[in-house]
């Protein structure tokens, strides 16, 4: 099988009019699948998986690629093929609630495809009333990120109660009304900076 390389820009987001554009090149020229490489994508790129015949595989690069001569890769990866988080939307008397239920990701150093469960993912948010242009961290929730915040726990102790710690680690959110943009958006990112995000019509 031939694939087709798109490398997105050194500073700013691949659009989705970007990748279709690849997307009819690269069939055009026969190839039969597209590989794009880019920094950040759009939201809206998240549901563009295929034109036509040809399959699109998002890699996001590491930002370390930005420095060149001094890059270290240390744990991270340079390049990752992420998923959509897998994720429900609760709807509980007309207030609505998002379960994560994990995200996968697939490293192109292994040829695997792991999978992240809720305790592996450092922290994810949810934009209660996204607009398509900005991404408003209105929840915020840290489900494995107990060890780097033991410190502050520990110095915030007389300060934030018990219940208000639990509630940063929760892997179904606290209850929302419903957008007036009809939109939520929700942002998943794992330890090693990687992340990915699912817009959802409510």
């Amino acid at each position: 099988r031939r694939a087709a390389i798109f490398i997105g820009p050194e500073y700013g987001t691949v659009q989705r009019a970007d990748l279709v554009a690849a997307a009819r090149e690269a069939a055009d020229a026969g190839f039969d699948i597209v590989i794009a490489c880019a920094f950040n994508f759009d939201a809206h790129t998240a549901e563009f998986r295929k034109l036509g015949r040809v399959p699109i595989l998002q890699a996001r690069m590491n930002p370390d690629l930005h420095m060149a001569g001094e890059l270290k890769a240390g744990g991270g990866n340079l390049f990752v093929v992420f998923g959509e988080p897998d994720i429900d939307l609760l709807e509980e008397d007309g207030n609505y609630r998002v379960r994560l239920k994990g995200v996968d990701t697939f490293k192109p150093a292994t040829g695997k495809v792991e999978n992240f469960e809720p305790d592996d993912i450092a922290c994810w948010f949810i934009d209660t009333d996204y607009n398509e242009e900005s991404f408003f961290v209105r929840h915020a929730y840290f489900p494995g990120a107990e060890v780097p915040y033991k410190q502050l726990k520990t110095t915030l102790k007389g300060e934030v109660d018990q219940e208000a710690w639990d509630s940063l680690k929760r892997t179904v959110s606290r209850p929302f009304a419903r957008p007036k943009s009809g939109r939520i958006a929700v942002k998943v990112i794992n330890h090693l900076g990687d992340e990915v995000m699912k817009v959802m019509g409510v």
